[in-house]
């Protein structure tokens, strides 16, 4: 069987219906940016099921706008933590937190994919655009965009999060049972100091019903974030465009591109020469060159100040680009954010060099994401020196990553014209 085809297999092995699980066992529901990469890899030869996909993860949108990171469509009791201890608020049971907001740009790739989608993507526009209004509001520092918890990032362990981690009292968090761990090799997964951590954090959004204005007061992890400031701006970017073609006023998206422009100045870090992660709370930078450092080209931001730290990442990987800079202290090729190339990372990165011309190092990204693929298959992350597969196996969003981005057949084969 031809890699695409397995591809695809994945896709619909994965298919729960109207929503795709990231893999089996591992993650048993809904995720945000999961869901967006699916829809995107399901346009690719099901054009309906790839919007099925939107419209469920939108089916669990809150009244104030938020999309959370989880949506609990089917209970599973042997997850930890689930609905009982979120005690989400929206019209599905959830988690309390959001993900990187890629959705709209994987909405605006499926409408050119599948341009007879534009009744379905109208009737998603006005959802997304609620969803970027909310972190306007609540999520701006200086005019980046902070997580309050790792999970938001979609980098949970990663090392921009060490220092306000530290500031976190886990007094009274009780006893628990991680599932991850027997899934995964405890090695590759976050330690219990990290999950201590990240479940305090979901007991103090509970204890004030998820509201954002009380959340803020209480809240000792706000972290301005590169993946964040980087994905909604460019994600307005295509909201934008898309409105635009829609016929609606687009001055508000207008206003937000800029405060996000000017956002994403506050994280440059001048003794990094790169894009780095800064605690709200401090001011201080964390010091972390990261792959989510290389996506400001993804947002339409050409620094060319930035290419040289990153082009040391990735040479002194073997393949892709690496979470972490291999070259720094604590690297760790198989903990999960800690260094550990990620294919969905690789695609955001490298599609975005493709768009502004920085062909040499896309072709780098691209070809050595197809290479881990036909060597070691669909796996969520890989060792980027060695290309061992880690993590869950089978995964969604890197099968879909092979099907749009990555695979070496016909782009008439990816639903690309």
């Amino acid at each position: 069987m031809r890699l695409h085809d397995k591809a695809k297999a994945i896709l619909r092995q994965n298919d729960q219906g109207g929503y795709t699980l990231p893999t089996f066992g591992l993650y048993p529901y809904q995720w945000n940016w999961d869901s967006a990469f699916a829809a995107w890899g399901f346009t690719t030869f099901d054009p309906d099921r790839g919007w099925r996909e939107l419209e469920t993860l939108f089916s669990g949108q809150w009244d104030d706008g938020m999309l959370p990171h989880i949506l609990f469509h089917r209970i599973d009791p042997g997850y930890f933590p689930g609905p009982e201890v979120w005690q989400g608020r929206g019209p599905i049971p959830s988690s309390g937190i959001t993900q990187p907001p890629v959705a709209a740009s994987f909405m605006a790739k499926m409408l050119v994919m599948h341009p007879d989608g534009k009744t379905r993507a109208r009737a998603l526009w006005k959802k997304l655009k609620a969803w970027h209004a909310w972190f306007m509001e609540w999520r701006l520092d200086q005019g980046a965009v902070c997580v309050t918890h790792p999970w938001e990032a979609g980098r949970d362990n990663a090392p921009d999060w060490d220092s306000a981690m530290r500031t976190i009292d886990v007094t009274g968090i009780g006893e628990y049972t991680r599932r991850d761990t027997s899934h995964v090799d405890p090695s590759m997964r976050p330690t219990k100091y990290d999950y201590d951590r990240y479940l305090k954090l979901v007991q103090l959004g509970a204890s004030v019903n998820w509201d954002q204005r009380e959340l803020k007061k209480i809240n000792p992890f706000r972290v301005a974030d590169p993946t964040m400031t980087f994905t909604l701006l460019r994600a307005n970017r295509d909201l934008r465009d898309m409105g635009q073609s829609f016929g609606e006023d687009v001055t508000q998206i207008e206003n937000w591109i800029k405060t996000l422009e000017d956002g994403a100045k506050t994280l440059w870090n001048e003794n990094i020469k790169g894009y780095d992660s800064r605690d709200a709370h401090t001011g201080a930078f964390n010091g972390v060159l990261s792959n989510a450092s290389a996506l400001c080209w993804y947002a339409g931001i050409d620094n060319a100040e930035a290419r040289p730290a990153v082009e040391r990442m990735m040479d002194a990987a073997t393949y892709g680009l690496a979470s972490f800079n291999p070259e720094a202290d604590g690297f760790e090729p198989l903990r999960y954010w800690r260094g550990p190339t990620w294919p969905i990372m690789n695609f955001l990165v490298g599609s975005g060099m493709e768009e502004m011309g920085i062909s040499d190092l896309a072709d780098r990204i691209r070809t050595d994401t197809r290479h881990l693929m036909k060597l070691n298959g669909f796996a969520e992350y890989y060792d980027p020196l060695t290309g061992k597969p880690a993590g869950g196996d089978s995964f969604t969003w890197t099968a879909a990553v092979w099907l749009g981005w990555a695979g070496d057949f016909p782009k008439s084969e990816r639903g690309v014209a």
